[in-house]
């Protein structure tokens, strides 16, 4: 089983259309994927409205779960929560924040303000994320990313460390922008292994807390839990 919730198309800066990435991602073994534009409050509905297009289309006609969100990029921390409420608003499944890497210039606070809001389901790429933002994650369900993308994974030690220490819940994801970027399974295990997870803690991450993030989305398209 693979799953990823993060990838990009050409609605912000990946190669691709949303239904090829799909499809590319079916042929590498996806049973699932999250499409997960850069996003901002000037851009939430027109990207989310092309991105849910595309993810219907593919679940009508392919055996995929196709799961329409964003990533909300470079905000001021203080607008990560509003930002947050207003893609759910719109239509957006899974929420991601990019996270504070070692490679590009994220706002100082921005972990911080995504593992306080309580609409944000994953921290992409944290960067070395310590031991009490990773409790943070722990007590609000929030998913904390391991990334196969070059540079952002510079940290991925650091963030398994301070999940396990914390308890917290660790995803697998491409980060994908272009067709050789979209996991297979191989490399999936090989970015979790890297990170010095444990081979438990591995099958934990590309397949158990996928299972739980399905559940969660499920439980909020229907609280009575009838979802399917």
């Amino acid at each position: 089983m693979l799953f990823d919730f993060h990838t990009h198309t050409i609605h912000s800066d990946g190669s691709l259309l949303p239904i090829e990435l799909i499809r590319r991602a079916i042929a590498r073994g996806h049973q699932g994927i999250a499409i997960t534009d850069h996003a901002s409050p000037a851009n939430l509905a027109s990207v989310l409205e092309k991105v849910i297009a595309d993810c219907q289309l593919a679940e009508d006609h392919w055996e995929v779960r196709a799961i329409p969100g964003v990533e909300l990029t470079h905000l001021p921390p203080a607008a990560i929560s509003g930002a947050a409420a207003e893609a759910r608003r719109v239509g957006a499944e899974v929420i991601v924040v990019h996270g504070e890497t070692p490679v590009e210039p994220v706002p100082a606070g921005t972990n911080l303000a995504a593992l306080r809001c309580s609409e944000v389901d994953i921290l992409a790429h944290p960067g070395p994320l310590d031991v009490e933002l990773g409790g943070l994650a722990a007590r609000n369900g929030i998913f904390l990313e391991l990334s196969a993308r070059r540079g952002h994974s510079l940290a991925n030690g650091a963030v398994a460390a301070a999940a396990r220490e914390a308890g917290a819940l660790l995803l697998v994801n491409s980060d994908a922008h272009d067709p050789d970027e979209i996991l297979i399974e191989d490399f999936a295990r090989k970015v979790a292994a890297g990170a010095g997870l444990s081979e438990e803690e591995v099958e934990a991450a590309l397949v158990a807390n996928p299972q739980r993030l399905l559940e969660k989305i499920a439980r909020r398209q229907d609280p009575r839990g009838t979802a399917a």
